[in-house]
Protein backbone atom coordinates (compact mmCIF):
# COMPACT_ATOMS: atom_id res chain seq x y z
CA UNK A 1 0.00 0.00 0.00
CA UNK A 2 0.96 3.58 -0.51
CA UNK A 3 1.64 5.91 2.12
CA UNK A 4 -0.60 8.07 1.19
CA UNK A 5 -2.77 5.42 1.92
CA UNK A 6 -4.54 5.15 -2.06
CA UNK A 7 -5.60 2.12 -4.03
CA UNK A 8 -3.74 2.32 -6.92
CA UNK A 9 -2.25 -1.10 -7.60
CA UNK A 10 0.64 0.94 -9.82
CA UNK A 11 2.20 1.47 -6.25
CA UNK A 12 3.27 -1.82 -6.35
CA UNK A 13 5.82 -0.99 -9.70
CA UNK A 14 6.39 2.78 -9.21
CA UNK A 15 5.83 4.81 -5.55
CA UNK A 16 5.39 8.01 -7.51
CA UNK A 17 2.86 6.91 -10.11
CA UNK A 18 -0.55 7.39 -8.35
CA UNK A 19 0.28 10.28 -5.85
CA UNK A 20 3.42 12.60 -4.79
CA UNK A 21 4.72 10.52 -1.76
CA UNK A 22 8.68 10.61 -2.18
CA UNK A 23 9.37 7.48 -0.41
CA UNK A 24 8.97 3.79 -1.38
CA UNK A 25 5.98 2.01 -0.13
CA UNK A 26 6.25 -0.06 2.66
CA UNK A 27 5.38 -3.47 0.94
CA UNK A 28 7.62 -2.38 -2.10
CA UNK A 29 10.40 -4.62 -2.94
CA UNK A 30 13.22 -3.58 -4.92
CA UNK A 31 13.51 -6.42 -8.47
CA UNK A 32 16.61 -6.72 -10.79
CA UNK A 33 16.38 -4.71 -13.57
CA UNK A 34 14.92 -1.71 -11.18
CA UNK A 35 15.85 1.76 -10.74
CA UNK A 36 17.31 3.16 -7.59
CA UNK A 37 15.65 6.79 -6.67
CA UNK A 38 17.58 7.23 -3.52
CA UNK A 39 18.18 5.15 -0.09
CA UNK A 40 19.81 7.30 2.99
CA UNK A 41 21.48 5.64 5.96
CA UNK A 42 23.78 6.35 8.91
CA UNK A 43 27.21 4.64 9.09
CA UNK A 44 30.42 3.93 10.52
CA UNK A 45 33.68 4.58 8.40
CA UNK A 46 36.77 2.98 9.74
CA UNK A 47 38.71 5.05 7.20
CA UNK A 48 37.91 8.14 8.43
CA UNK A 49 37.19 7.24 12.24
CA UNK A 50 33.87 8.59 12.39
CA UNK A 51 29.79 8.51 11.52
CA UNK A 52 28.57 9.31 7.97
CA UNK A 53 25.42 9.40 6.16
CA UNK A 54 25.34 7.55 3.39
CA UNK A 55 23.22 8.48 0.22
CA UNK A 56 22.75 6.17 -2.82
CA UNK A 57 21.53 8.85 -5.03
CA UNK A 58 24.47 10.71 -4.38
CA UNK A 59 26.77 7.98 -5.32
CA UNK A 60 25.14 7.53 -8.38
CA UNK A 61 25.71 11.02 -9.29
CA UNK A 62 29.35 10.21 -8.71
CA UNK A 63 29.37 7.27 -11.29
CA UNK A 64 29.95 4.52 -8.61
CA UNK A 65 28.65 1.52 -8.61
CA UNK A 66 27.32 0.51 -5.27
CA UNK A 67 27.88 -2.74 -3.46
CA UNK A 68 25.12 -3.59 -0.84
CA UNK A 69 26.32 -6.35 1.43
CA UNK A 70 23.72 -7.25 4.06
CA UNK A 71 24.41 -9.39 6.55
CA UNK A 72 22.53 -10.91 9.56
CA UNK A 73 24.30 -9.18 12.92
CA UNK A 74 27.42 -8.00 14.43
CA UNK A 75 29.64 -9.82 16.75
CA UNK A 76 28.45 -13.45 15.22
CA UNK A 77 30.80 -15.84 14.05
CA UNK A 78 30.45 -16.38 10.16
CA UNK A 79 29.38 -12.35 9.57
CA UNK A 80 32.99 -11.08 10.06
CA UNK A 81 34.72 -13.86 7.82
CA UNK A 82 32.63 -12.16 5.35
CA UNK A 83 33.32 -8.84 5.79
CA UNK A 84 37.20 -10.03 6.21
CA UNK A 85 37.48 -11.37 2.93
CA UNK A 86 35.56 -8.12 1.39
CA UNK A 87 38.40 -6.66 2.75
CA UNK A 88 40.89 -8.60 0.86
CA UNK A 89 39.30 -7.28 -2.00
CA UNK A 90 38.44 -3.91 -1.29
CA UNK A 91 41.30 -1.89 -3.17
CA UNK A 92 40.18 -3.82 -6.40
CA UNK A 93 36.48 -3.32 -5.97
CA UNK A 94 37.63 0.30 -5.76
CA UNK A 95 39.51 0.50 -8.62
CA UNK A 96 36.59 -0.95 -10.81
CA UNK A 97 34.84 2.70 -9.40
CA UNK A 98 32.77 0.62 -6.83
CA UNK A 99 31.81 1.70 -3.23
CA UNK A 100 31.13 -1.21 -0.74
CA UNK A 101 28.80 -0.65 2.07
CA UNK A 102 27.65 -3.42 5.25
CA UNK A 103 24.61 -3.20 6.39
CA UNK A 104 23.03 -5.01 9.00
CA UNK A 105 20.19 -3.95 11.48
CA UNK A 106 23.28 -3.02 14.11
CA UNK A 107 23.13 0.93 14.84
CA UNK A 108 25.98 2.70 13.95
CA UNK A 109 27.44 2.32 17.56
CA UNK A 110 27.60 -1.50 17.75
CA UNK A 111 29.05 -1.37 14.24
CA UNK A 112 31.90 0.77 15.65
CA UNK A 113 32.69 -1.54 18.80
CA UNK A 114 32.64 -4.15 16.91
CA UNK A 115 34.85 -3.30 13.98
CA UNK A 116 37.20 -2.12 16.54
CA UNK A 117 37.16 -5.29 18.85
CA UNK A 118 36.91 -7.99 16.33
CA UNK A 119 40.50 -9.05 15.00
CA UNK A 120 39.31 -9.71 11.79
CA UNK A 121 38.04 -6.86 10.94
CA UNK A 122 40.48 -4.52 11.04
CA UNK A 123 41.30 -4.08 7.84
CA UNK A 124 38.07 -3.05 7.33
CA UNK A 125 37.79 0.50 5.26
CA UNK A 126 34.23 0.53 3.80
CA UNK A 127 31.26 1.90 5.46
CA UNK A 128 29.97 -0.14 7.62
CA UNK A 129 25.68 1.07 7.58
CA UNK A 130 23.10 0.80 10.11
CA UNK A 131 19.80 -0.51 9.16
CA UNK A 132 17.80 -0.45 12.53
CA UNK A 133 14.58 -0.45 11.61
CA UNK A 134 15.11 -3.03 8.60
CA UNK A 135 13.83 -0.64 6.30
CA UNK A 136 16.69 -1.27 3.80
CA UNK A 137 16.18 -4.81 4.07
CA UNK A 138 12.55 -5.24 3.28
CA UNK A 139 13.57 -2.86 0.46
CA UNK A 140 15.29 -5.31 -1.13
CA UNK A 141 13.45 -8.19 -0.03
CA UNK A 142 15.90 -9.81 2.71
CA UNK A 143 13.98 -8.83 5.96
CA UNK A 144 13.24 -12.14 8.15
CA UNK A 145 10.10 -11.84 10.29
CA UNK A 146 10.27 -14.69 11.63
CA UNK A 147 14.01 -13.43 13.45
CA UNK A 148 13.94 -9.40 12.93
CA UNK A 149 17.46 -10.15 10.90
CA UNK A 150 18.33 -9.90 7.40
CA UNK A 151 19.43 -12.55 5.37
CA UNK A 152 22.44 -12.75 3.76
CA UNK A 153 22.27 -10.58 0.13
CA UNK A 154 24.22 -9.04 -1.89
CA UNK A 155 23.11 -6.82 -4.23
CA UNK A 156 24.97 -4.32 -7.27
CA UNK A 157 23.81 -1.08 -8.53
CA UNK A 158 25.72 -0.25 -11.68
CA UNK A 159 26.60 3.18 -12.11
CA UNK A 160 23.63 3.46 -13.80
CA UNK A 161 21.43 3.26 -11.11
CA UNK A 162 19.84 -0.07 -12.12
CA UNK A 163 19.80 -2.73 -9.59
CA UNK A 164 22.02 -5.32 -11.42
CA UNK A 165 22.53 -8.51 -9.38
CA UNK A 166 21.08 -9.78 -6.52
CA UNK A 167 22.37 -13.03 -3.83
CA UNK A 168 20.30 -14.36 -1.28
CA UNK A 169 21.30 -16.75 0.87
CA UNK A 170 20.23 -18.12 4.31
CA UNK A 171 22.32 -17.82 7.45
CA UNK A 172 24.49 -20.40 7.79
CA UNK A 173 26.26 -20.09 4.21
CA UNK A 174 29.11 -17.13 3.84
CA UNK A 175 29.62 -15.71 0.46
CA UNK A 176 33.10 -15.64 -1.53
CA UNK A 177 34.47 -11.97 -2.25
CA UNK A 178 36.19 -13.60 -5.11
CA UNK A 179 33.12 -13.89 -6.94
CA UNK A 180 31.51 -10.44 -5.87
CA UNK A 181 34.94 -9.11 -7.62
CA UNK A 182 33.98 -10.82 -11.28
CA UNK A 183 30.32 -10.02 -10.72
CA UNK A 184 31.10 -6.23 -10.33
CA UNK A 185 33.19 -6.29 -13.59
CA UNK A 186 31.06 -7.95 -15.84
CA UNK A 187 28.07 -6.08 -14.64
CA UNK A 188 29.85 -2.63 -14.95
CA UNK A 189 31.09 -4.34 -18.07
CA UNK A 190 27.61 -4.73 -19.95
CA UNK A 191 26.56 -1.66 -19.07
CA UNK A 192 28.70 -0.08 -20.72
CA UNK A 193 28.51 -2.12 -23.65
CA UNK A 194 24.71 -3.29 -23.40
CA UNK A 195 24.81 -4.76 -26.84
CA UNK A 196 27.48 -7.80 -25.30
CA UNK A 197 26.92 -10.87 -23.14
CA UNK A 198 29.17 -12.13 -20.34
CA UNK A 199 29.27 -15.93 -20.27
CA UNK A 200 29.77 -18.27 -17.42
CA UNK A 201 33.08 -17.60 -15.69
CA UNK A 202 33.34 -14.83 -17.73
CA UNK A 203 36.60 -12.82 -16.71
CA UNK A 204 37.79 -9.18 -18.46
CA UNK A 205 40.64 -9.78 -21.11
CA UNK A 206 43.76 -7.84 -19.28
CA UNK A 207 46.29 -5.97 -21.55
Amino acid sequence: MCKNDCDDTSCSSDCNACCDCSEYCEKYVLKVGDKITDLELEAWDPQKSDYISLSLAELNKKNKCIVLVFFPAAFTPVCPTELADIANYYKSLKELGAEVISVSEDTKFVQKAWQQSEPLLSKVEFPMASDPTNVAAKLFGIYDSQTGLALRGTFIINNKGMLASSEISYYNVARSAKELLRKVEANLYVAEHPEEVCPANWQKARE
